[in-house]
């Protein structure tokens, strides 16, 4: 068995894992400081995390998702929840090619999304409430291919093109300061993107990349940063 350690408890929590990964049955929230007062993301099931055993705090413990290397904050109580995995997680490498071909599925993955009641989740990367980069990232991970977690990381990550070149799949970036907000590109001068309550949405939509467009449209056309294609699968 672990045996993890806080200043409050010491408790033989999970069985030991011969790779030092665990995964997730369930759905699990994931927080961004140890308070747990706010959401950073969330780990779906199956997916692959290692446990941070020297930063326990309270009663969370930091992890890091193995499939985007994030970190965040476990709260204790979901550490039951846990299995342990034989073997560890293993990255692919996929072509642009192969990107290419599921390319019709993670434009329907996101309408999809849009057709179920859903309101724009901060740090949401789980059905049916996602935030911009979360309803990106599932998109992209339900196909197999794996992008980092923060609509400024994505920019990062992708290979960075002109709106000349913008193809169905290809990312819509948009800042302030820096990347704060992503969307995908529909073709015809339409993208699909989760926005917020204040400046947008609060729900998964459609809108044109035009100025001509609503309050909304033109708010975001106005933020646009970049553009972005993905050419392969993010490897921590």
């Amino acid at each position: 068995m672990l045996v993890l350690s806080s200043p409050a408890t010491s408790l033989e929590l999970l069985p030991s894992s011969t790779s030092g990964e665990y995964y997730c049955p369930i759905s699990l929230n994931l927080y961004n400081s140890p308070t747990g007062q706010e959401l950073a993301t969330q780990a779906a099931t199956q997916r692959h995390l290692k446990l941070l055993e020297t930063t326990i705090t309270n009663q969370f413990i930091q992890v890091r998702l193995c499939e985007d290397g994030y970190l965040a904050w476990l709260s204790l109580n979901d550490l039951p929840t846990l299995e342990p995995c034989p073997k560890s997680y293993q990255y692919k490498q996929i072509s642009r090619q192969e990107i290419e071909k599921n390319i019709p599925d993670i434009i329907d993955f996101t309408k999809a999304a849009m057709a179920e009641p859903n309101y724009y989740l901060w740090g949401g990367t789980v059905a049916p409430n996602y935030d911009c980069s979360g309803l990106m990232q599932a998109a992209f991970s339900a196909s197999g291919i794996w992008l980092p977690r923060d609509s400024y990381q994505q920019e990062f990550f992708v290979k960075n093109i002109s709106y000349e070149e913008l193809l169905p799949g290809d990312l819509i970036f948009f800042a302030n300061e820096k990347v704060d907000h992503v969307a995908l590109y529909l073709g015809d001068n339409y993208y699909i993107h989760s926005s917020g309550q204040d400046v947008g949405r609060n729900k998964i939509a459609i809108d044109p990349l035009s100025d001509q467009g609503d309050k909304v449209s033109s708010y975001y056309y106005e933020k646009i940063y970049s553009f972005g294609r993905v050419m392969e699968s993010y490897c921590p």
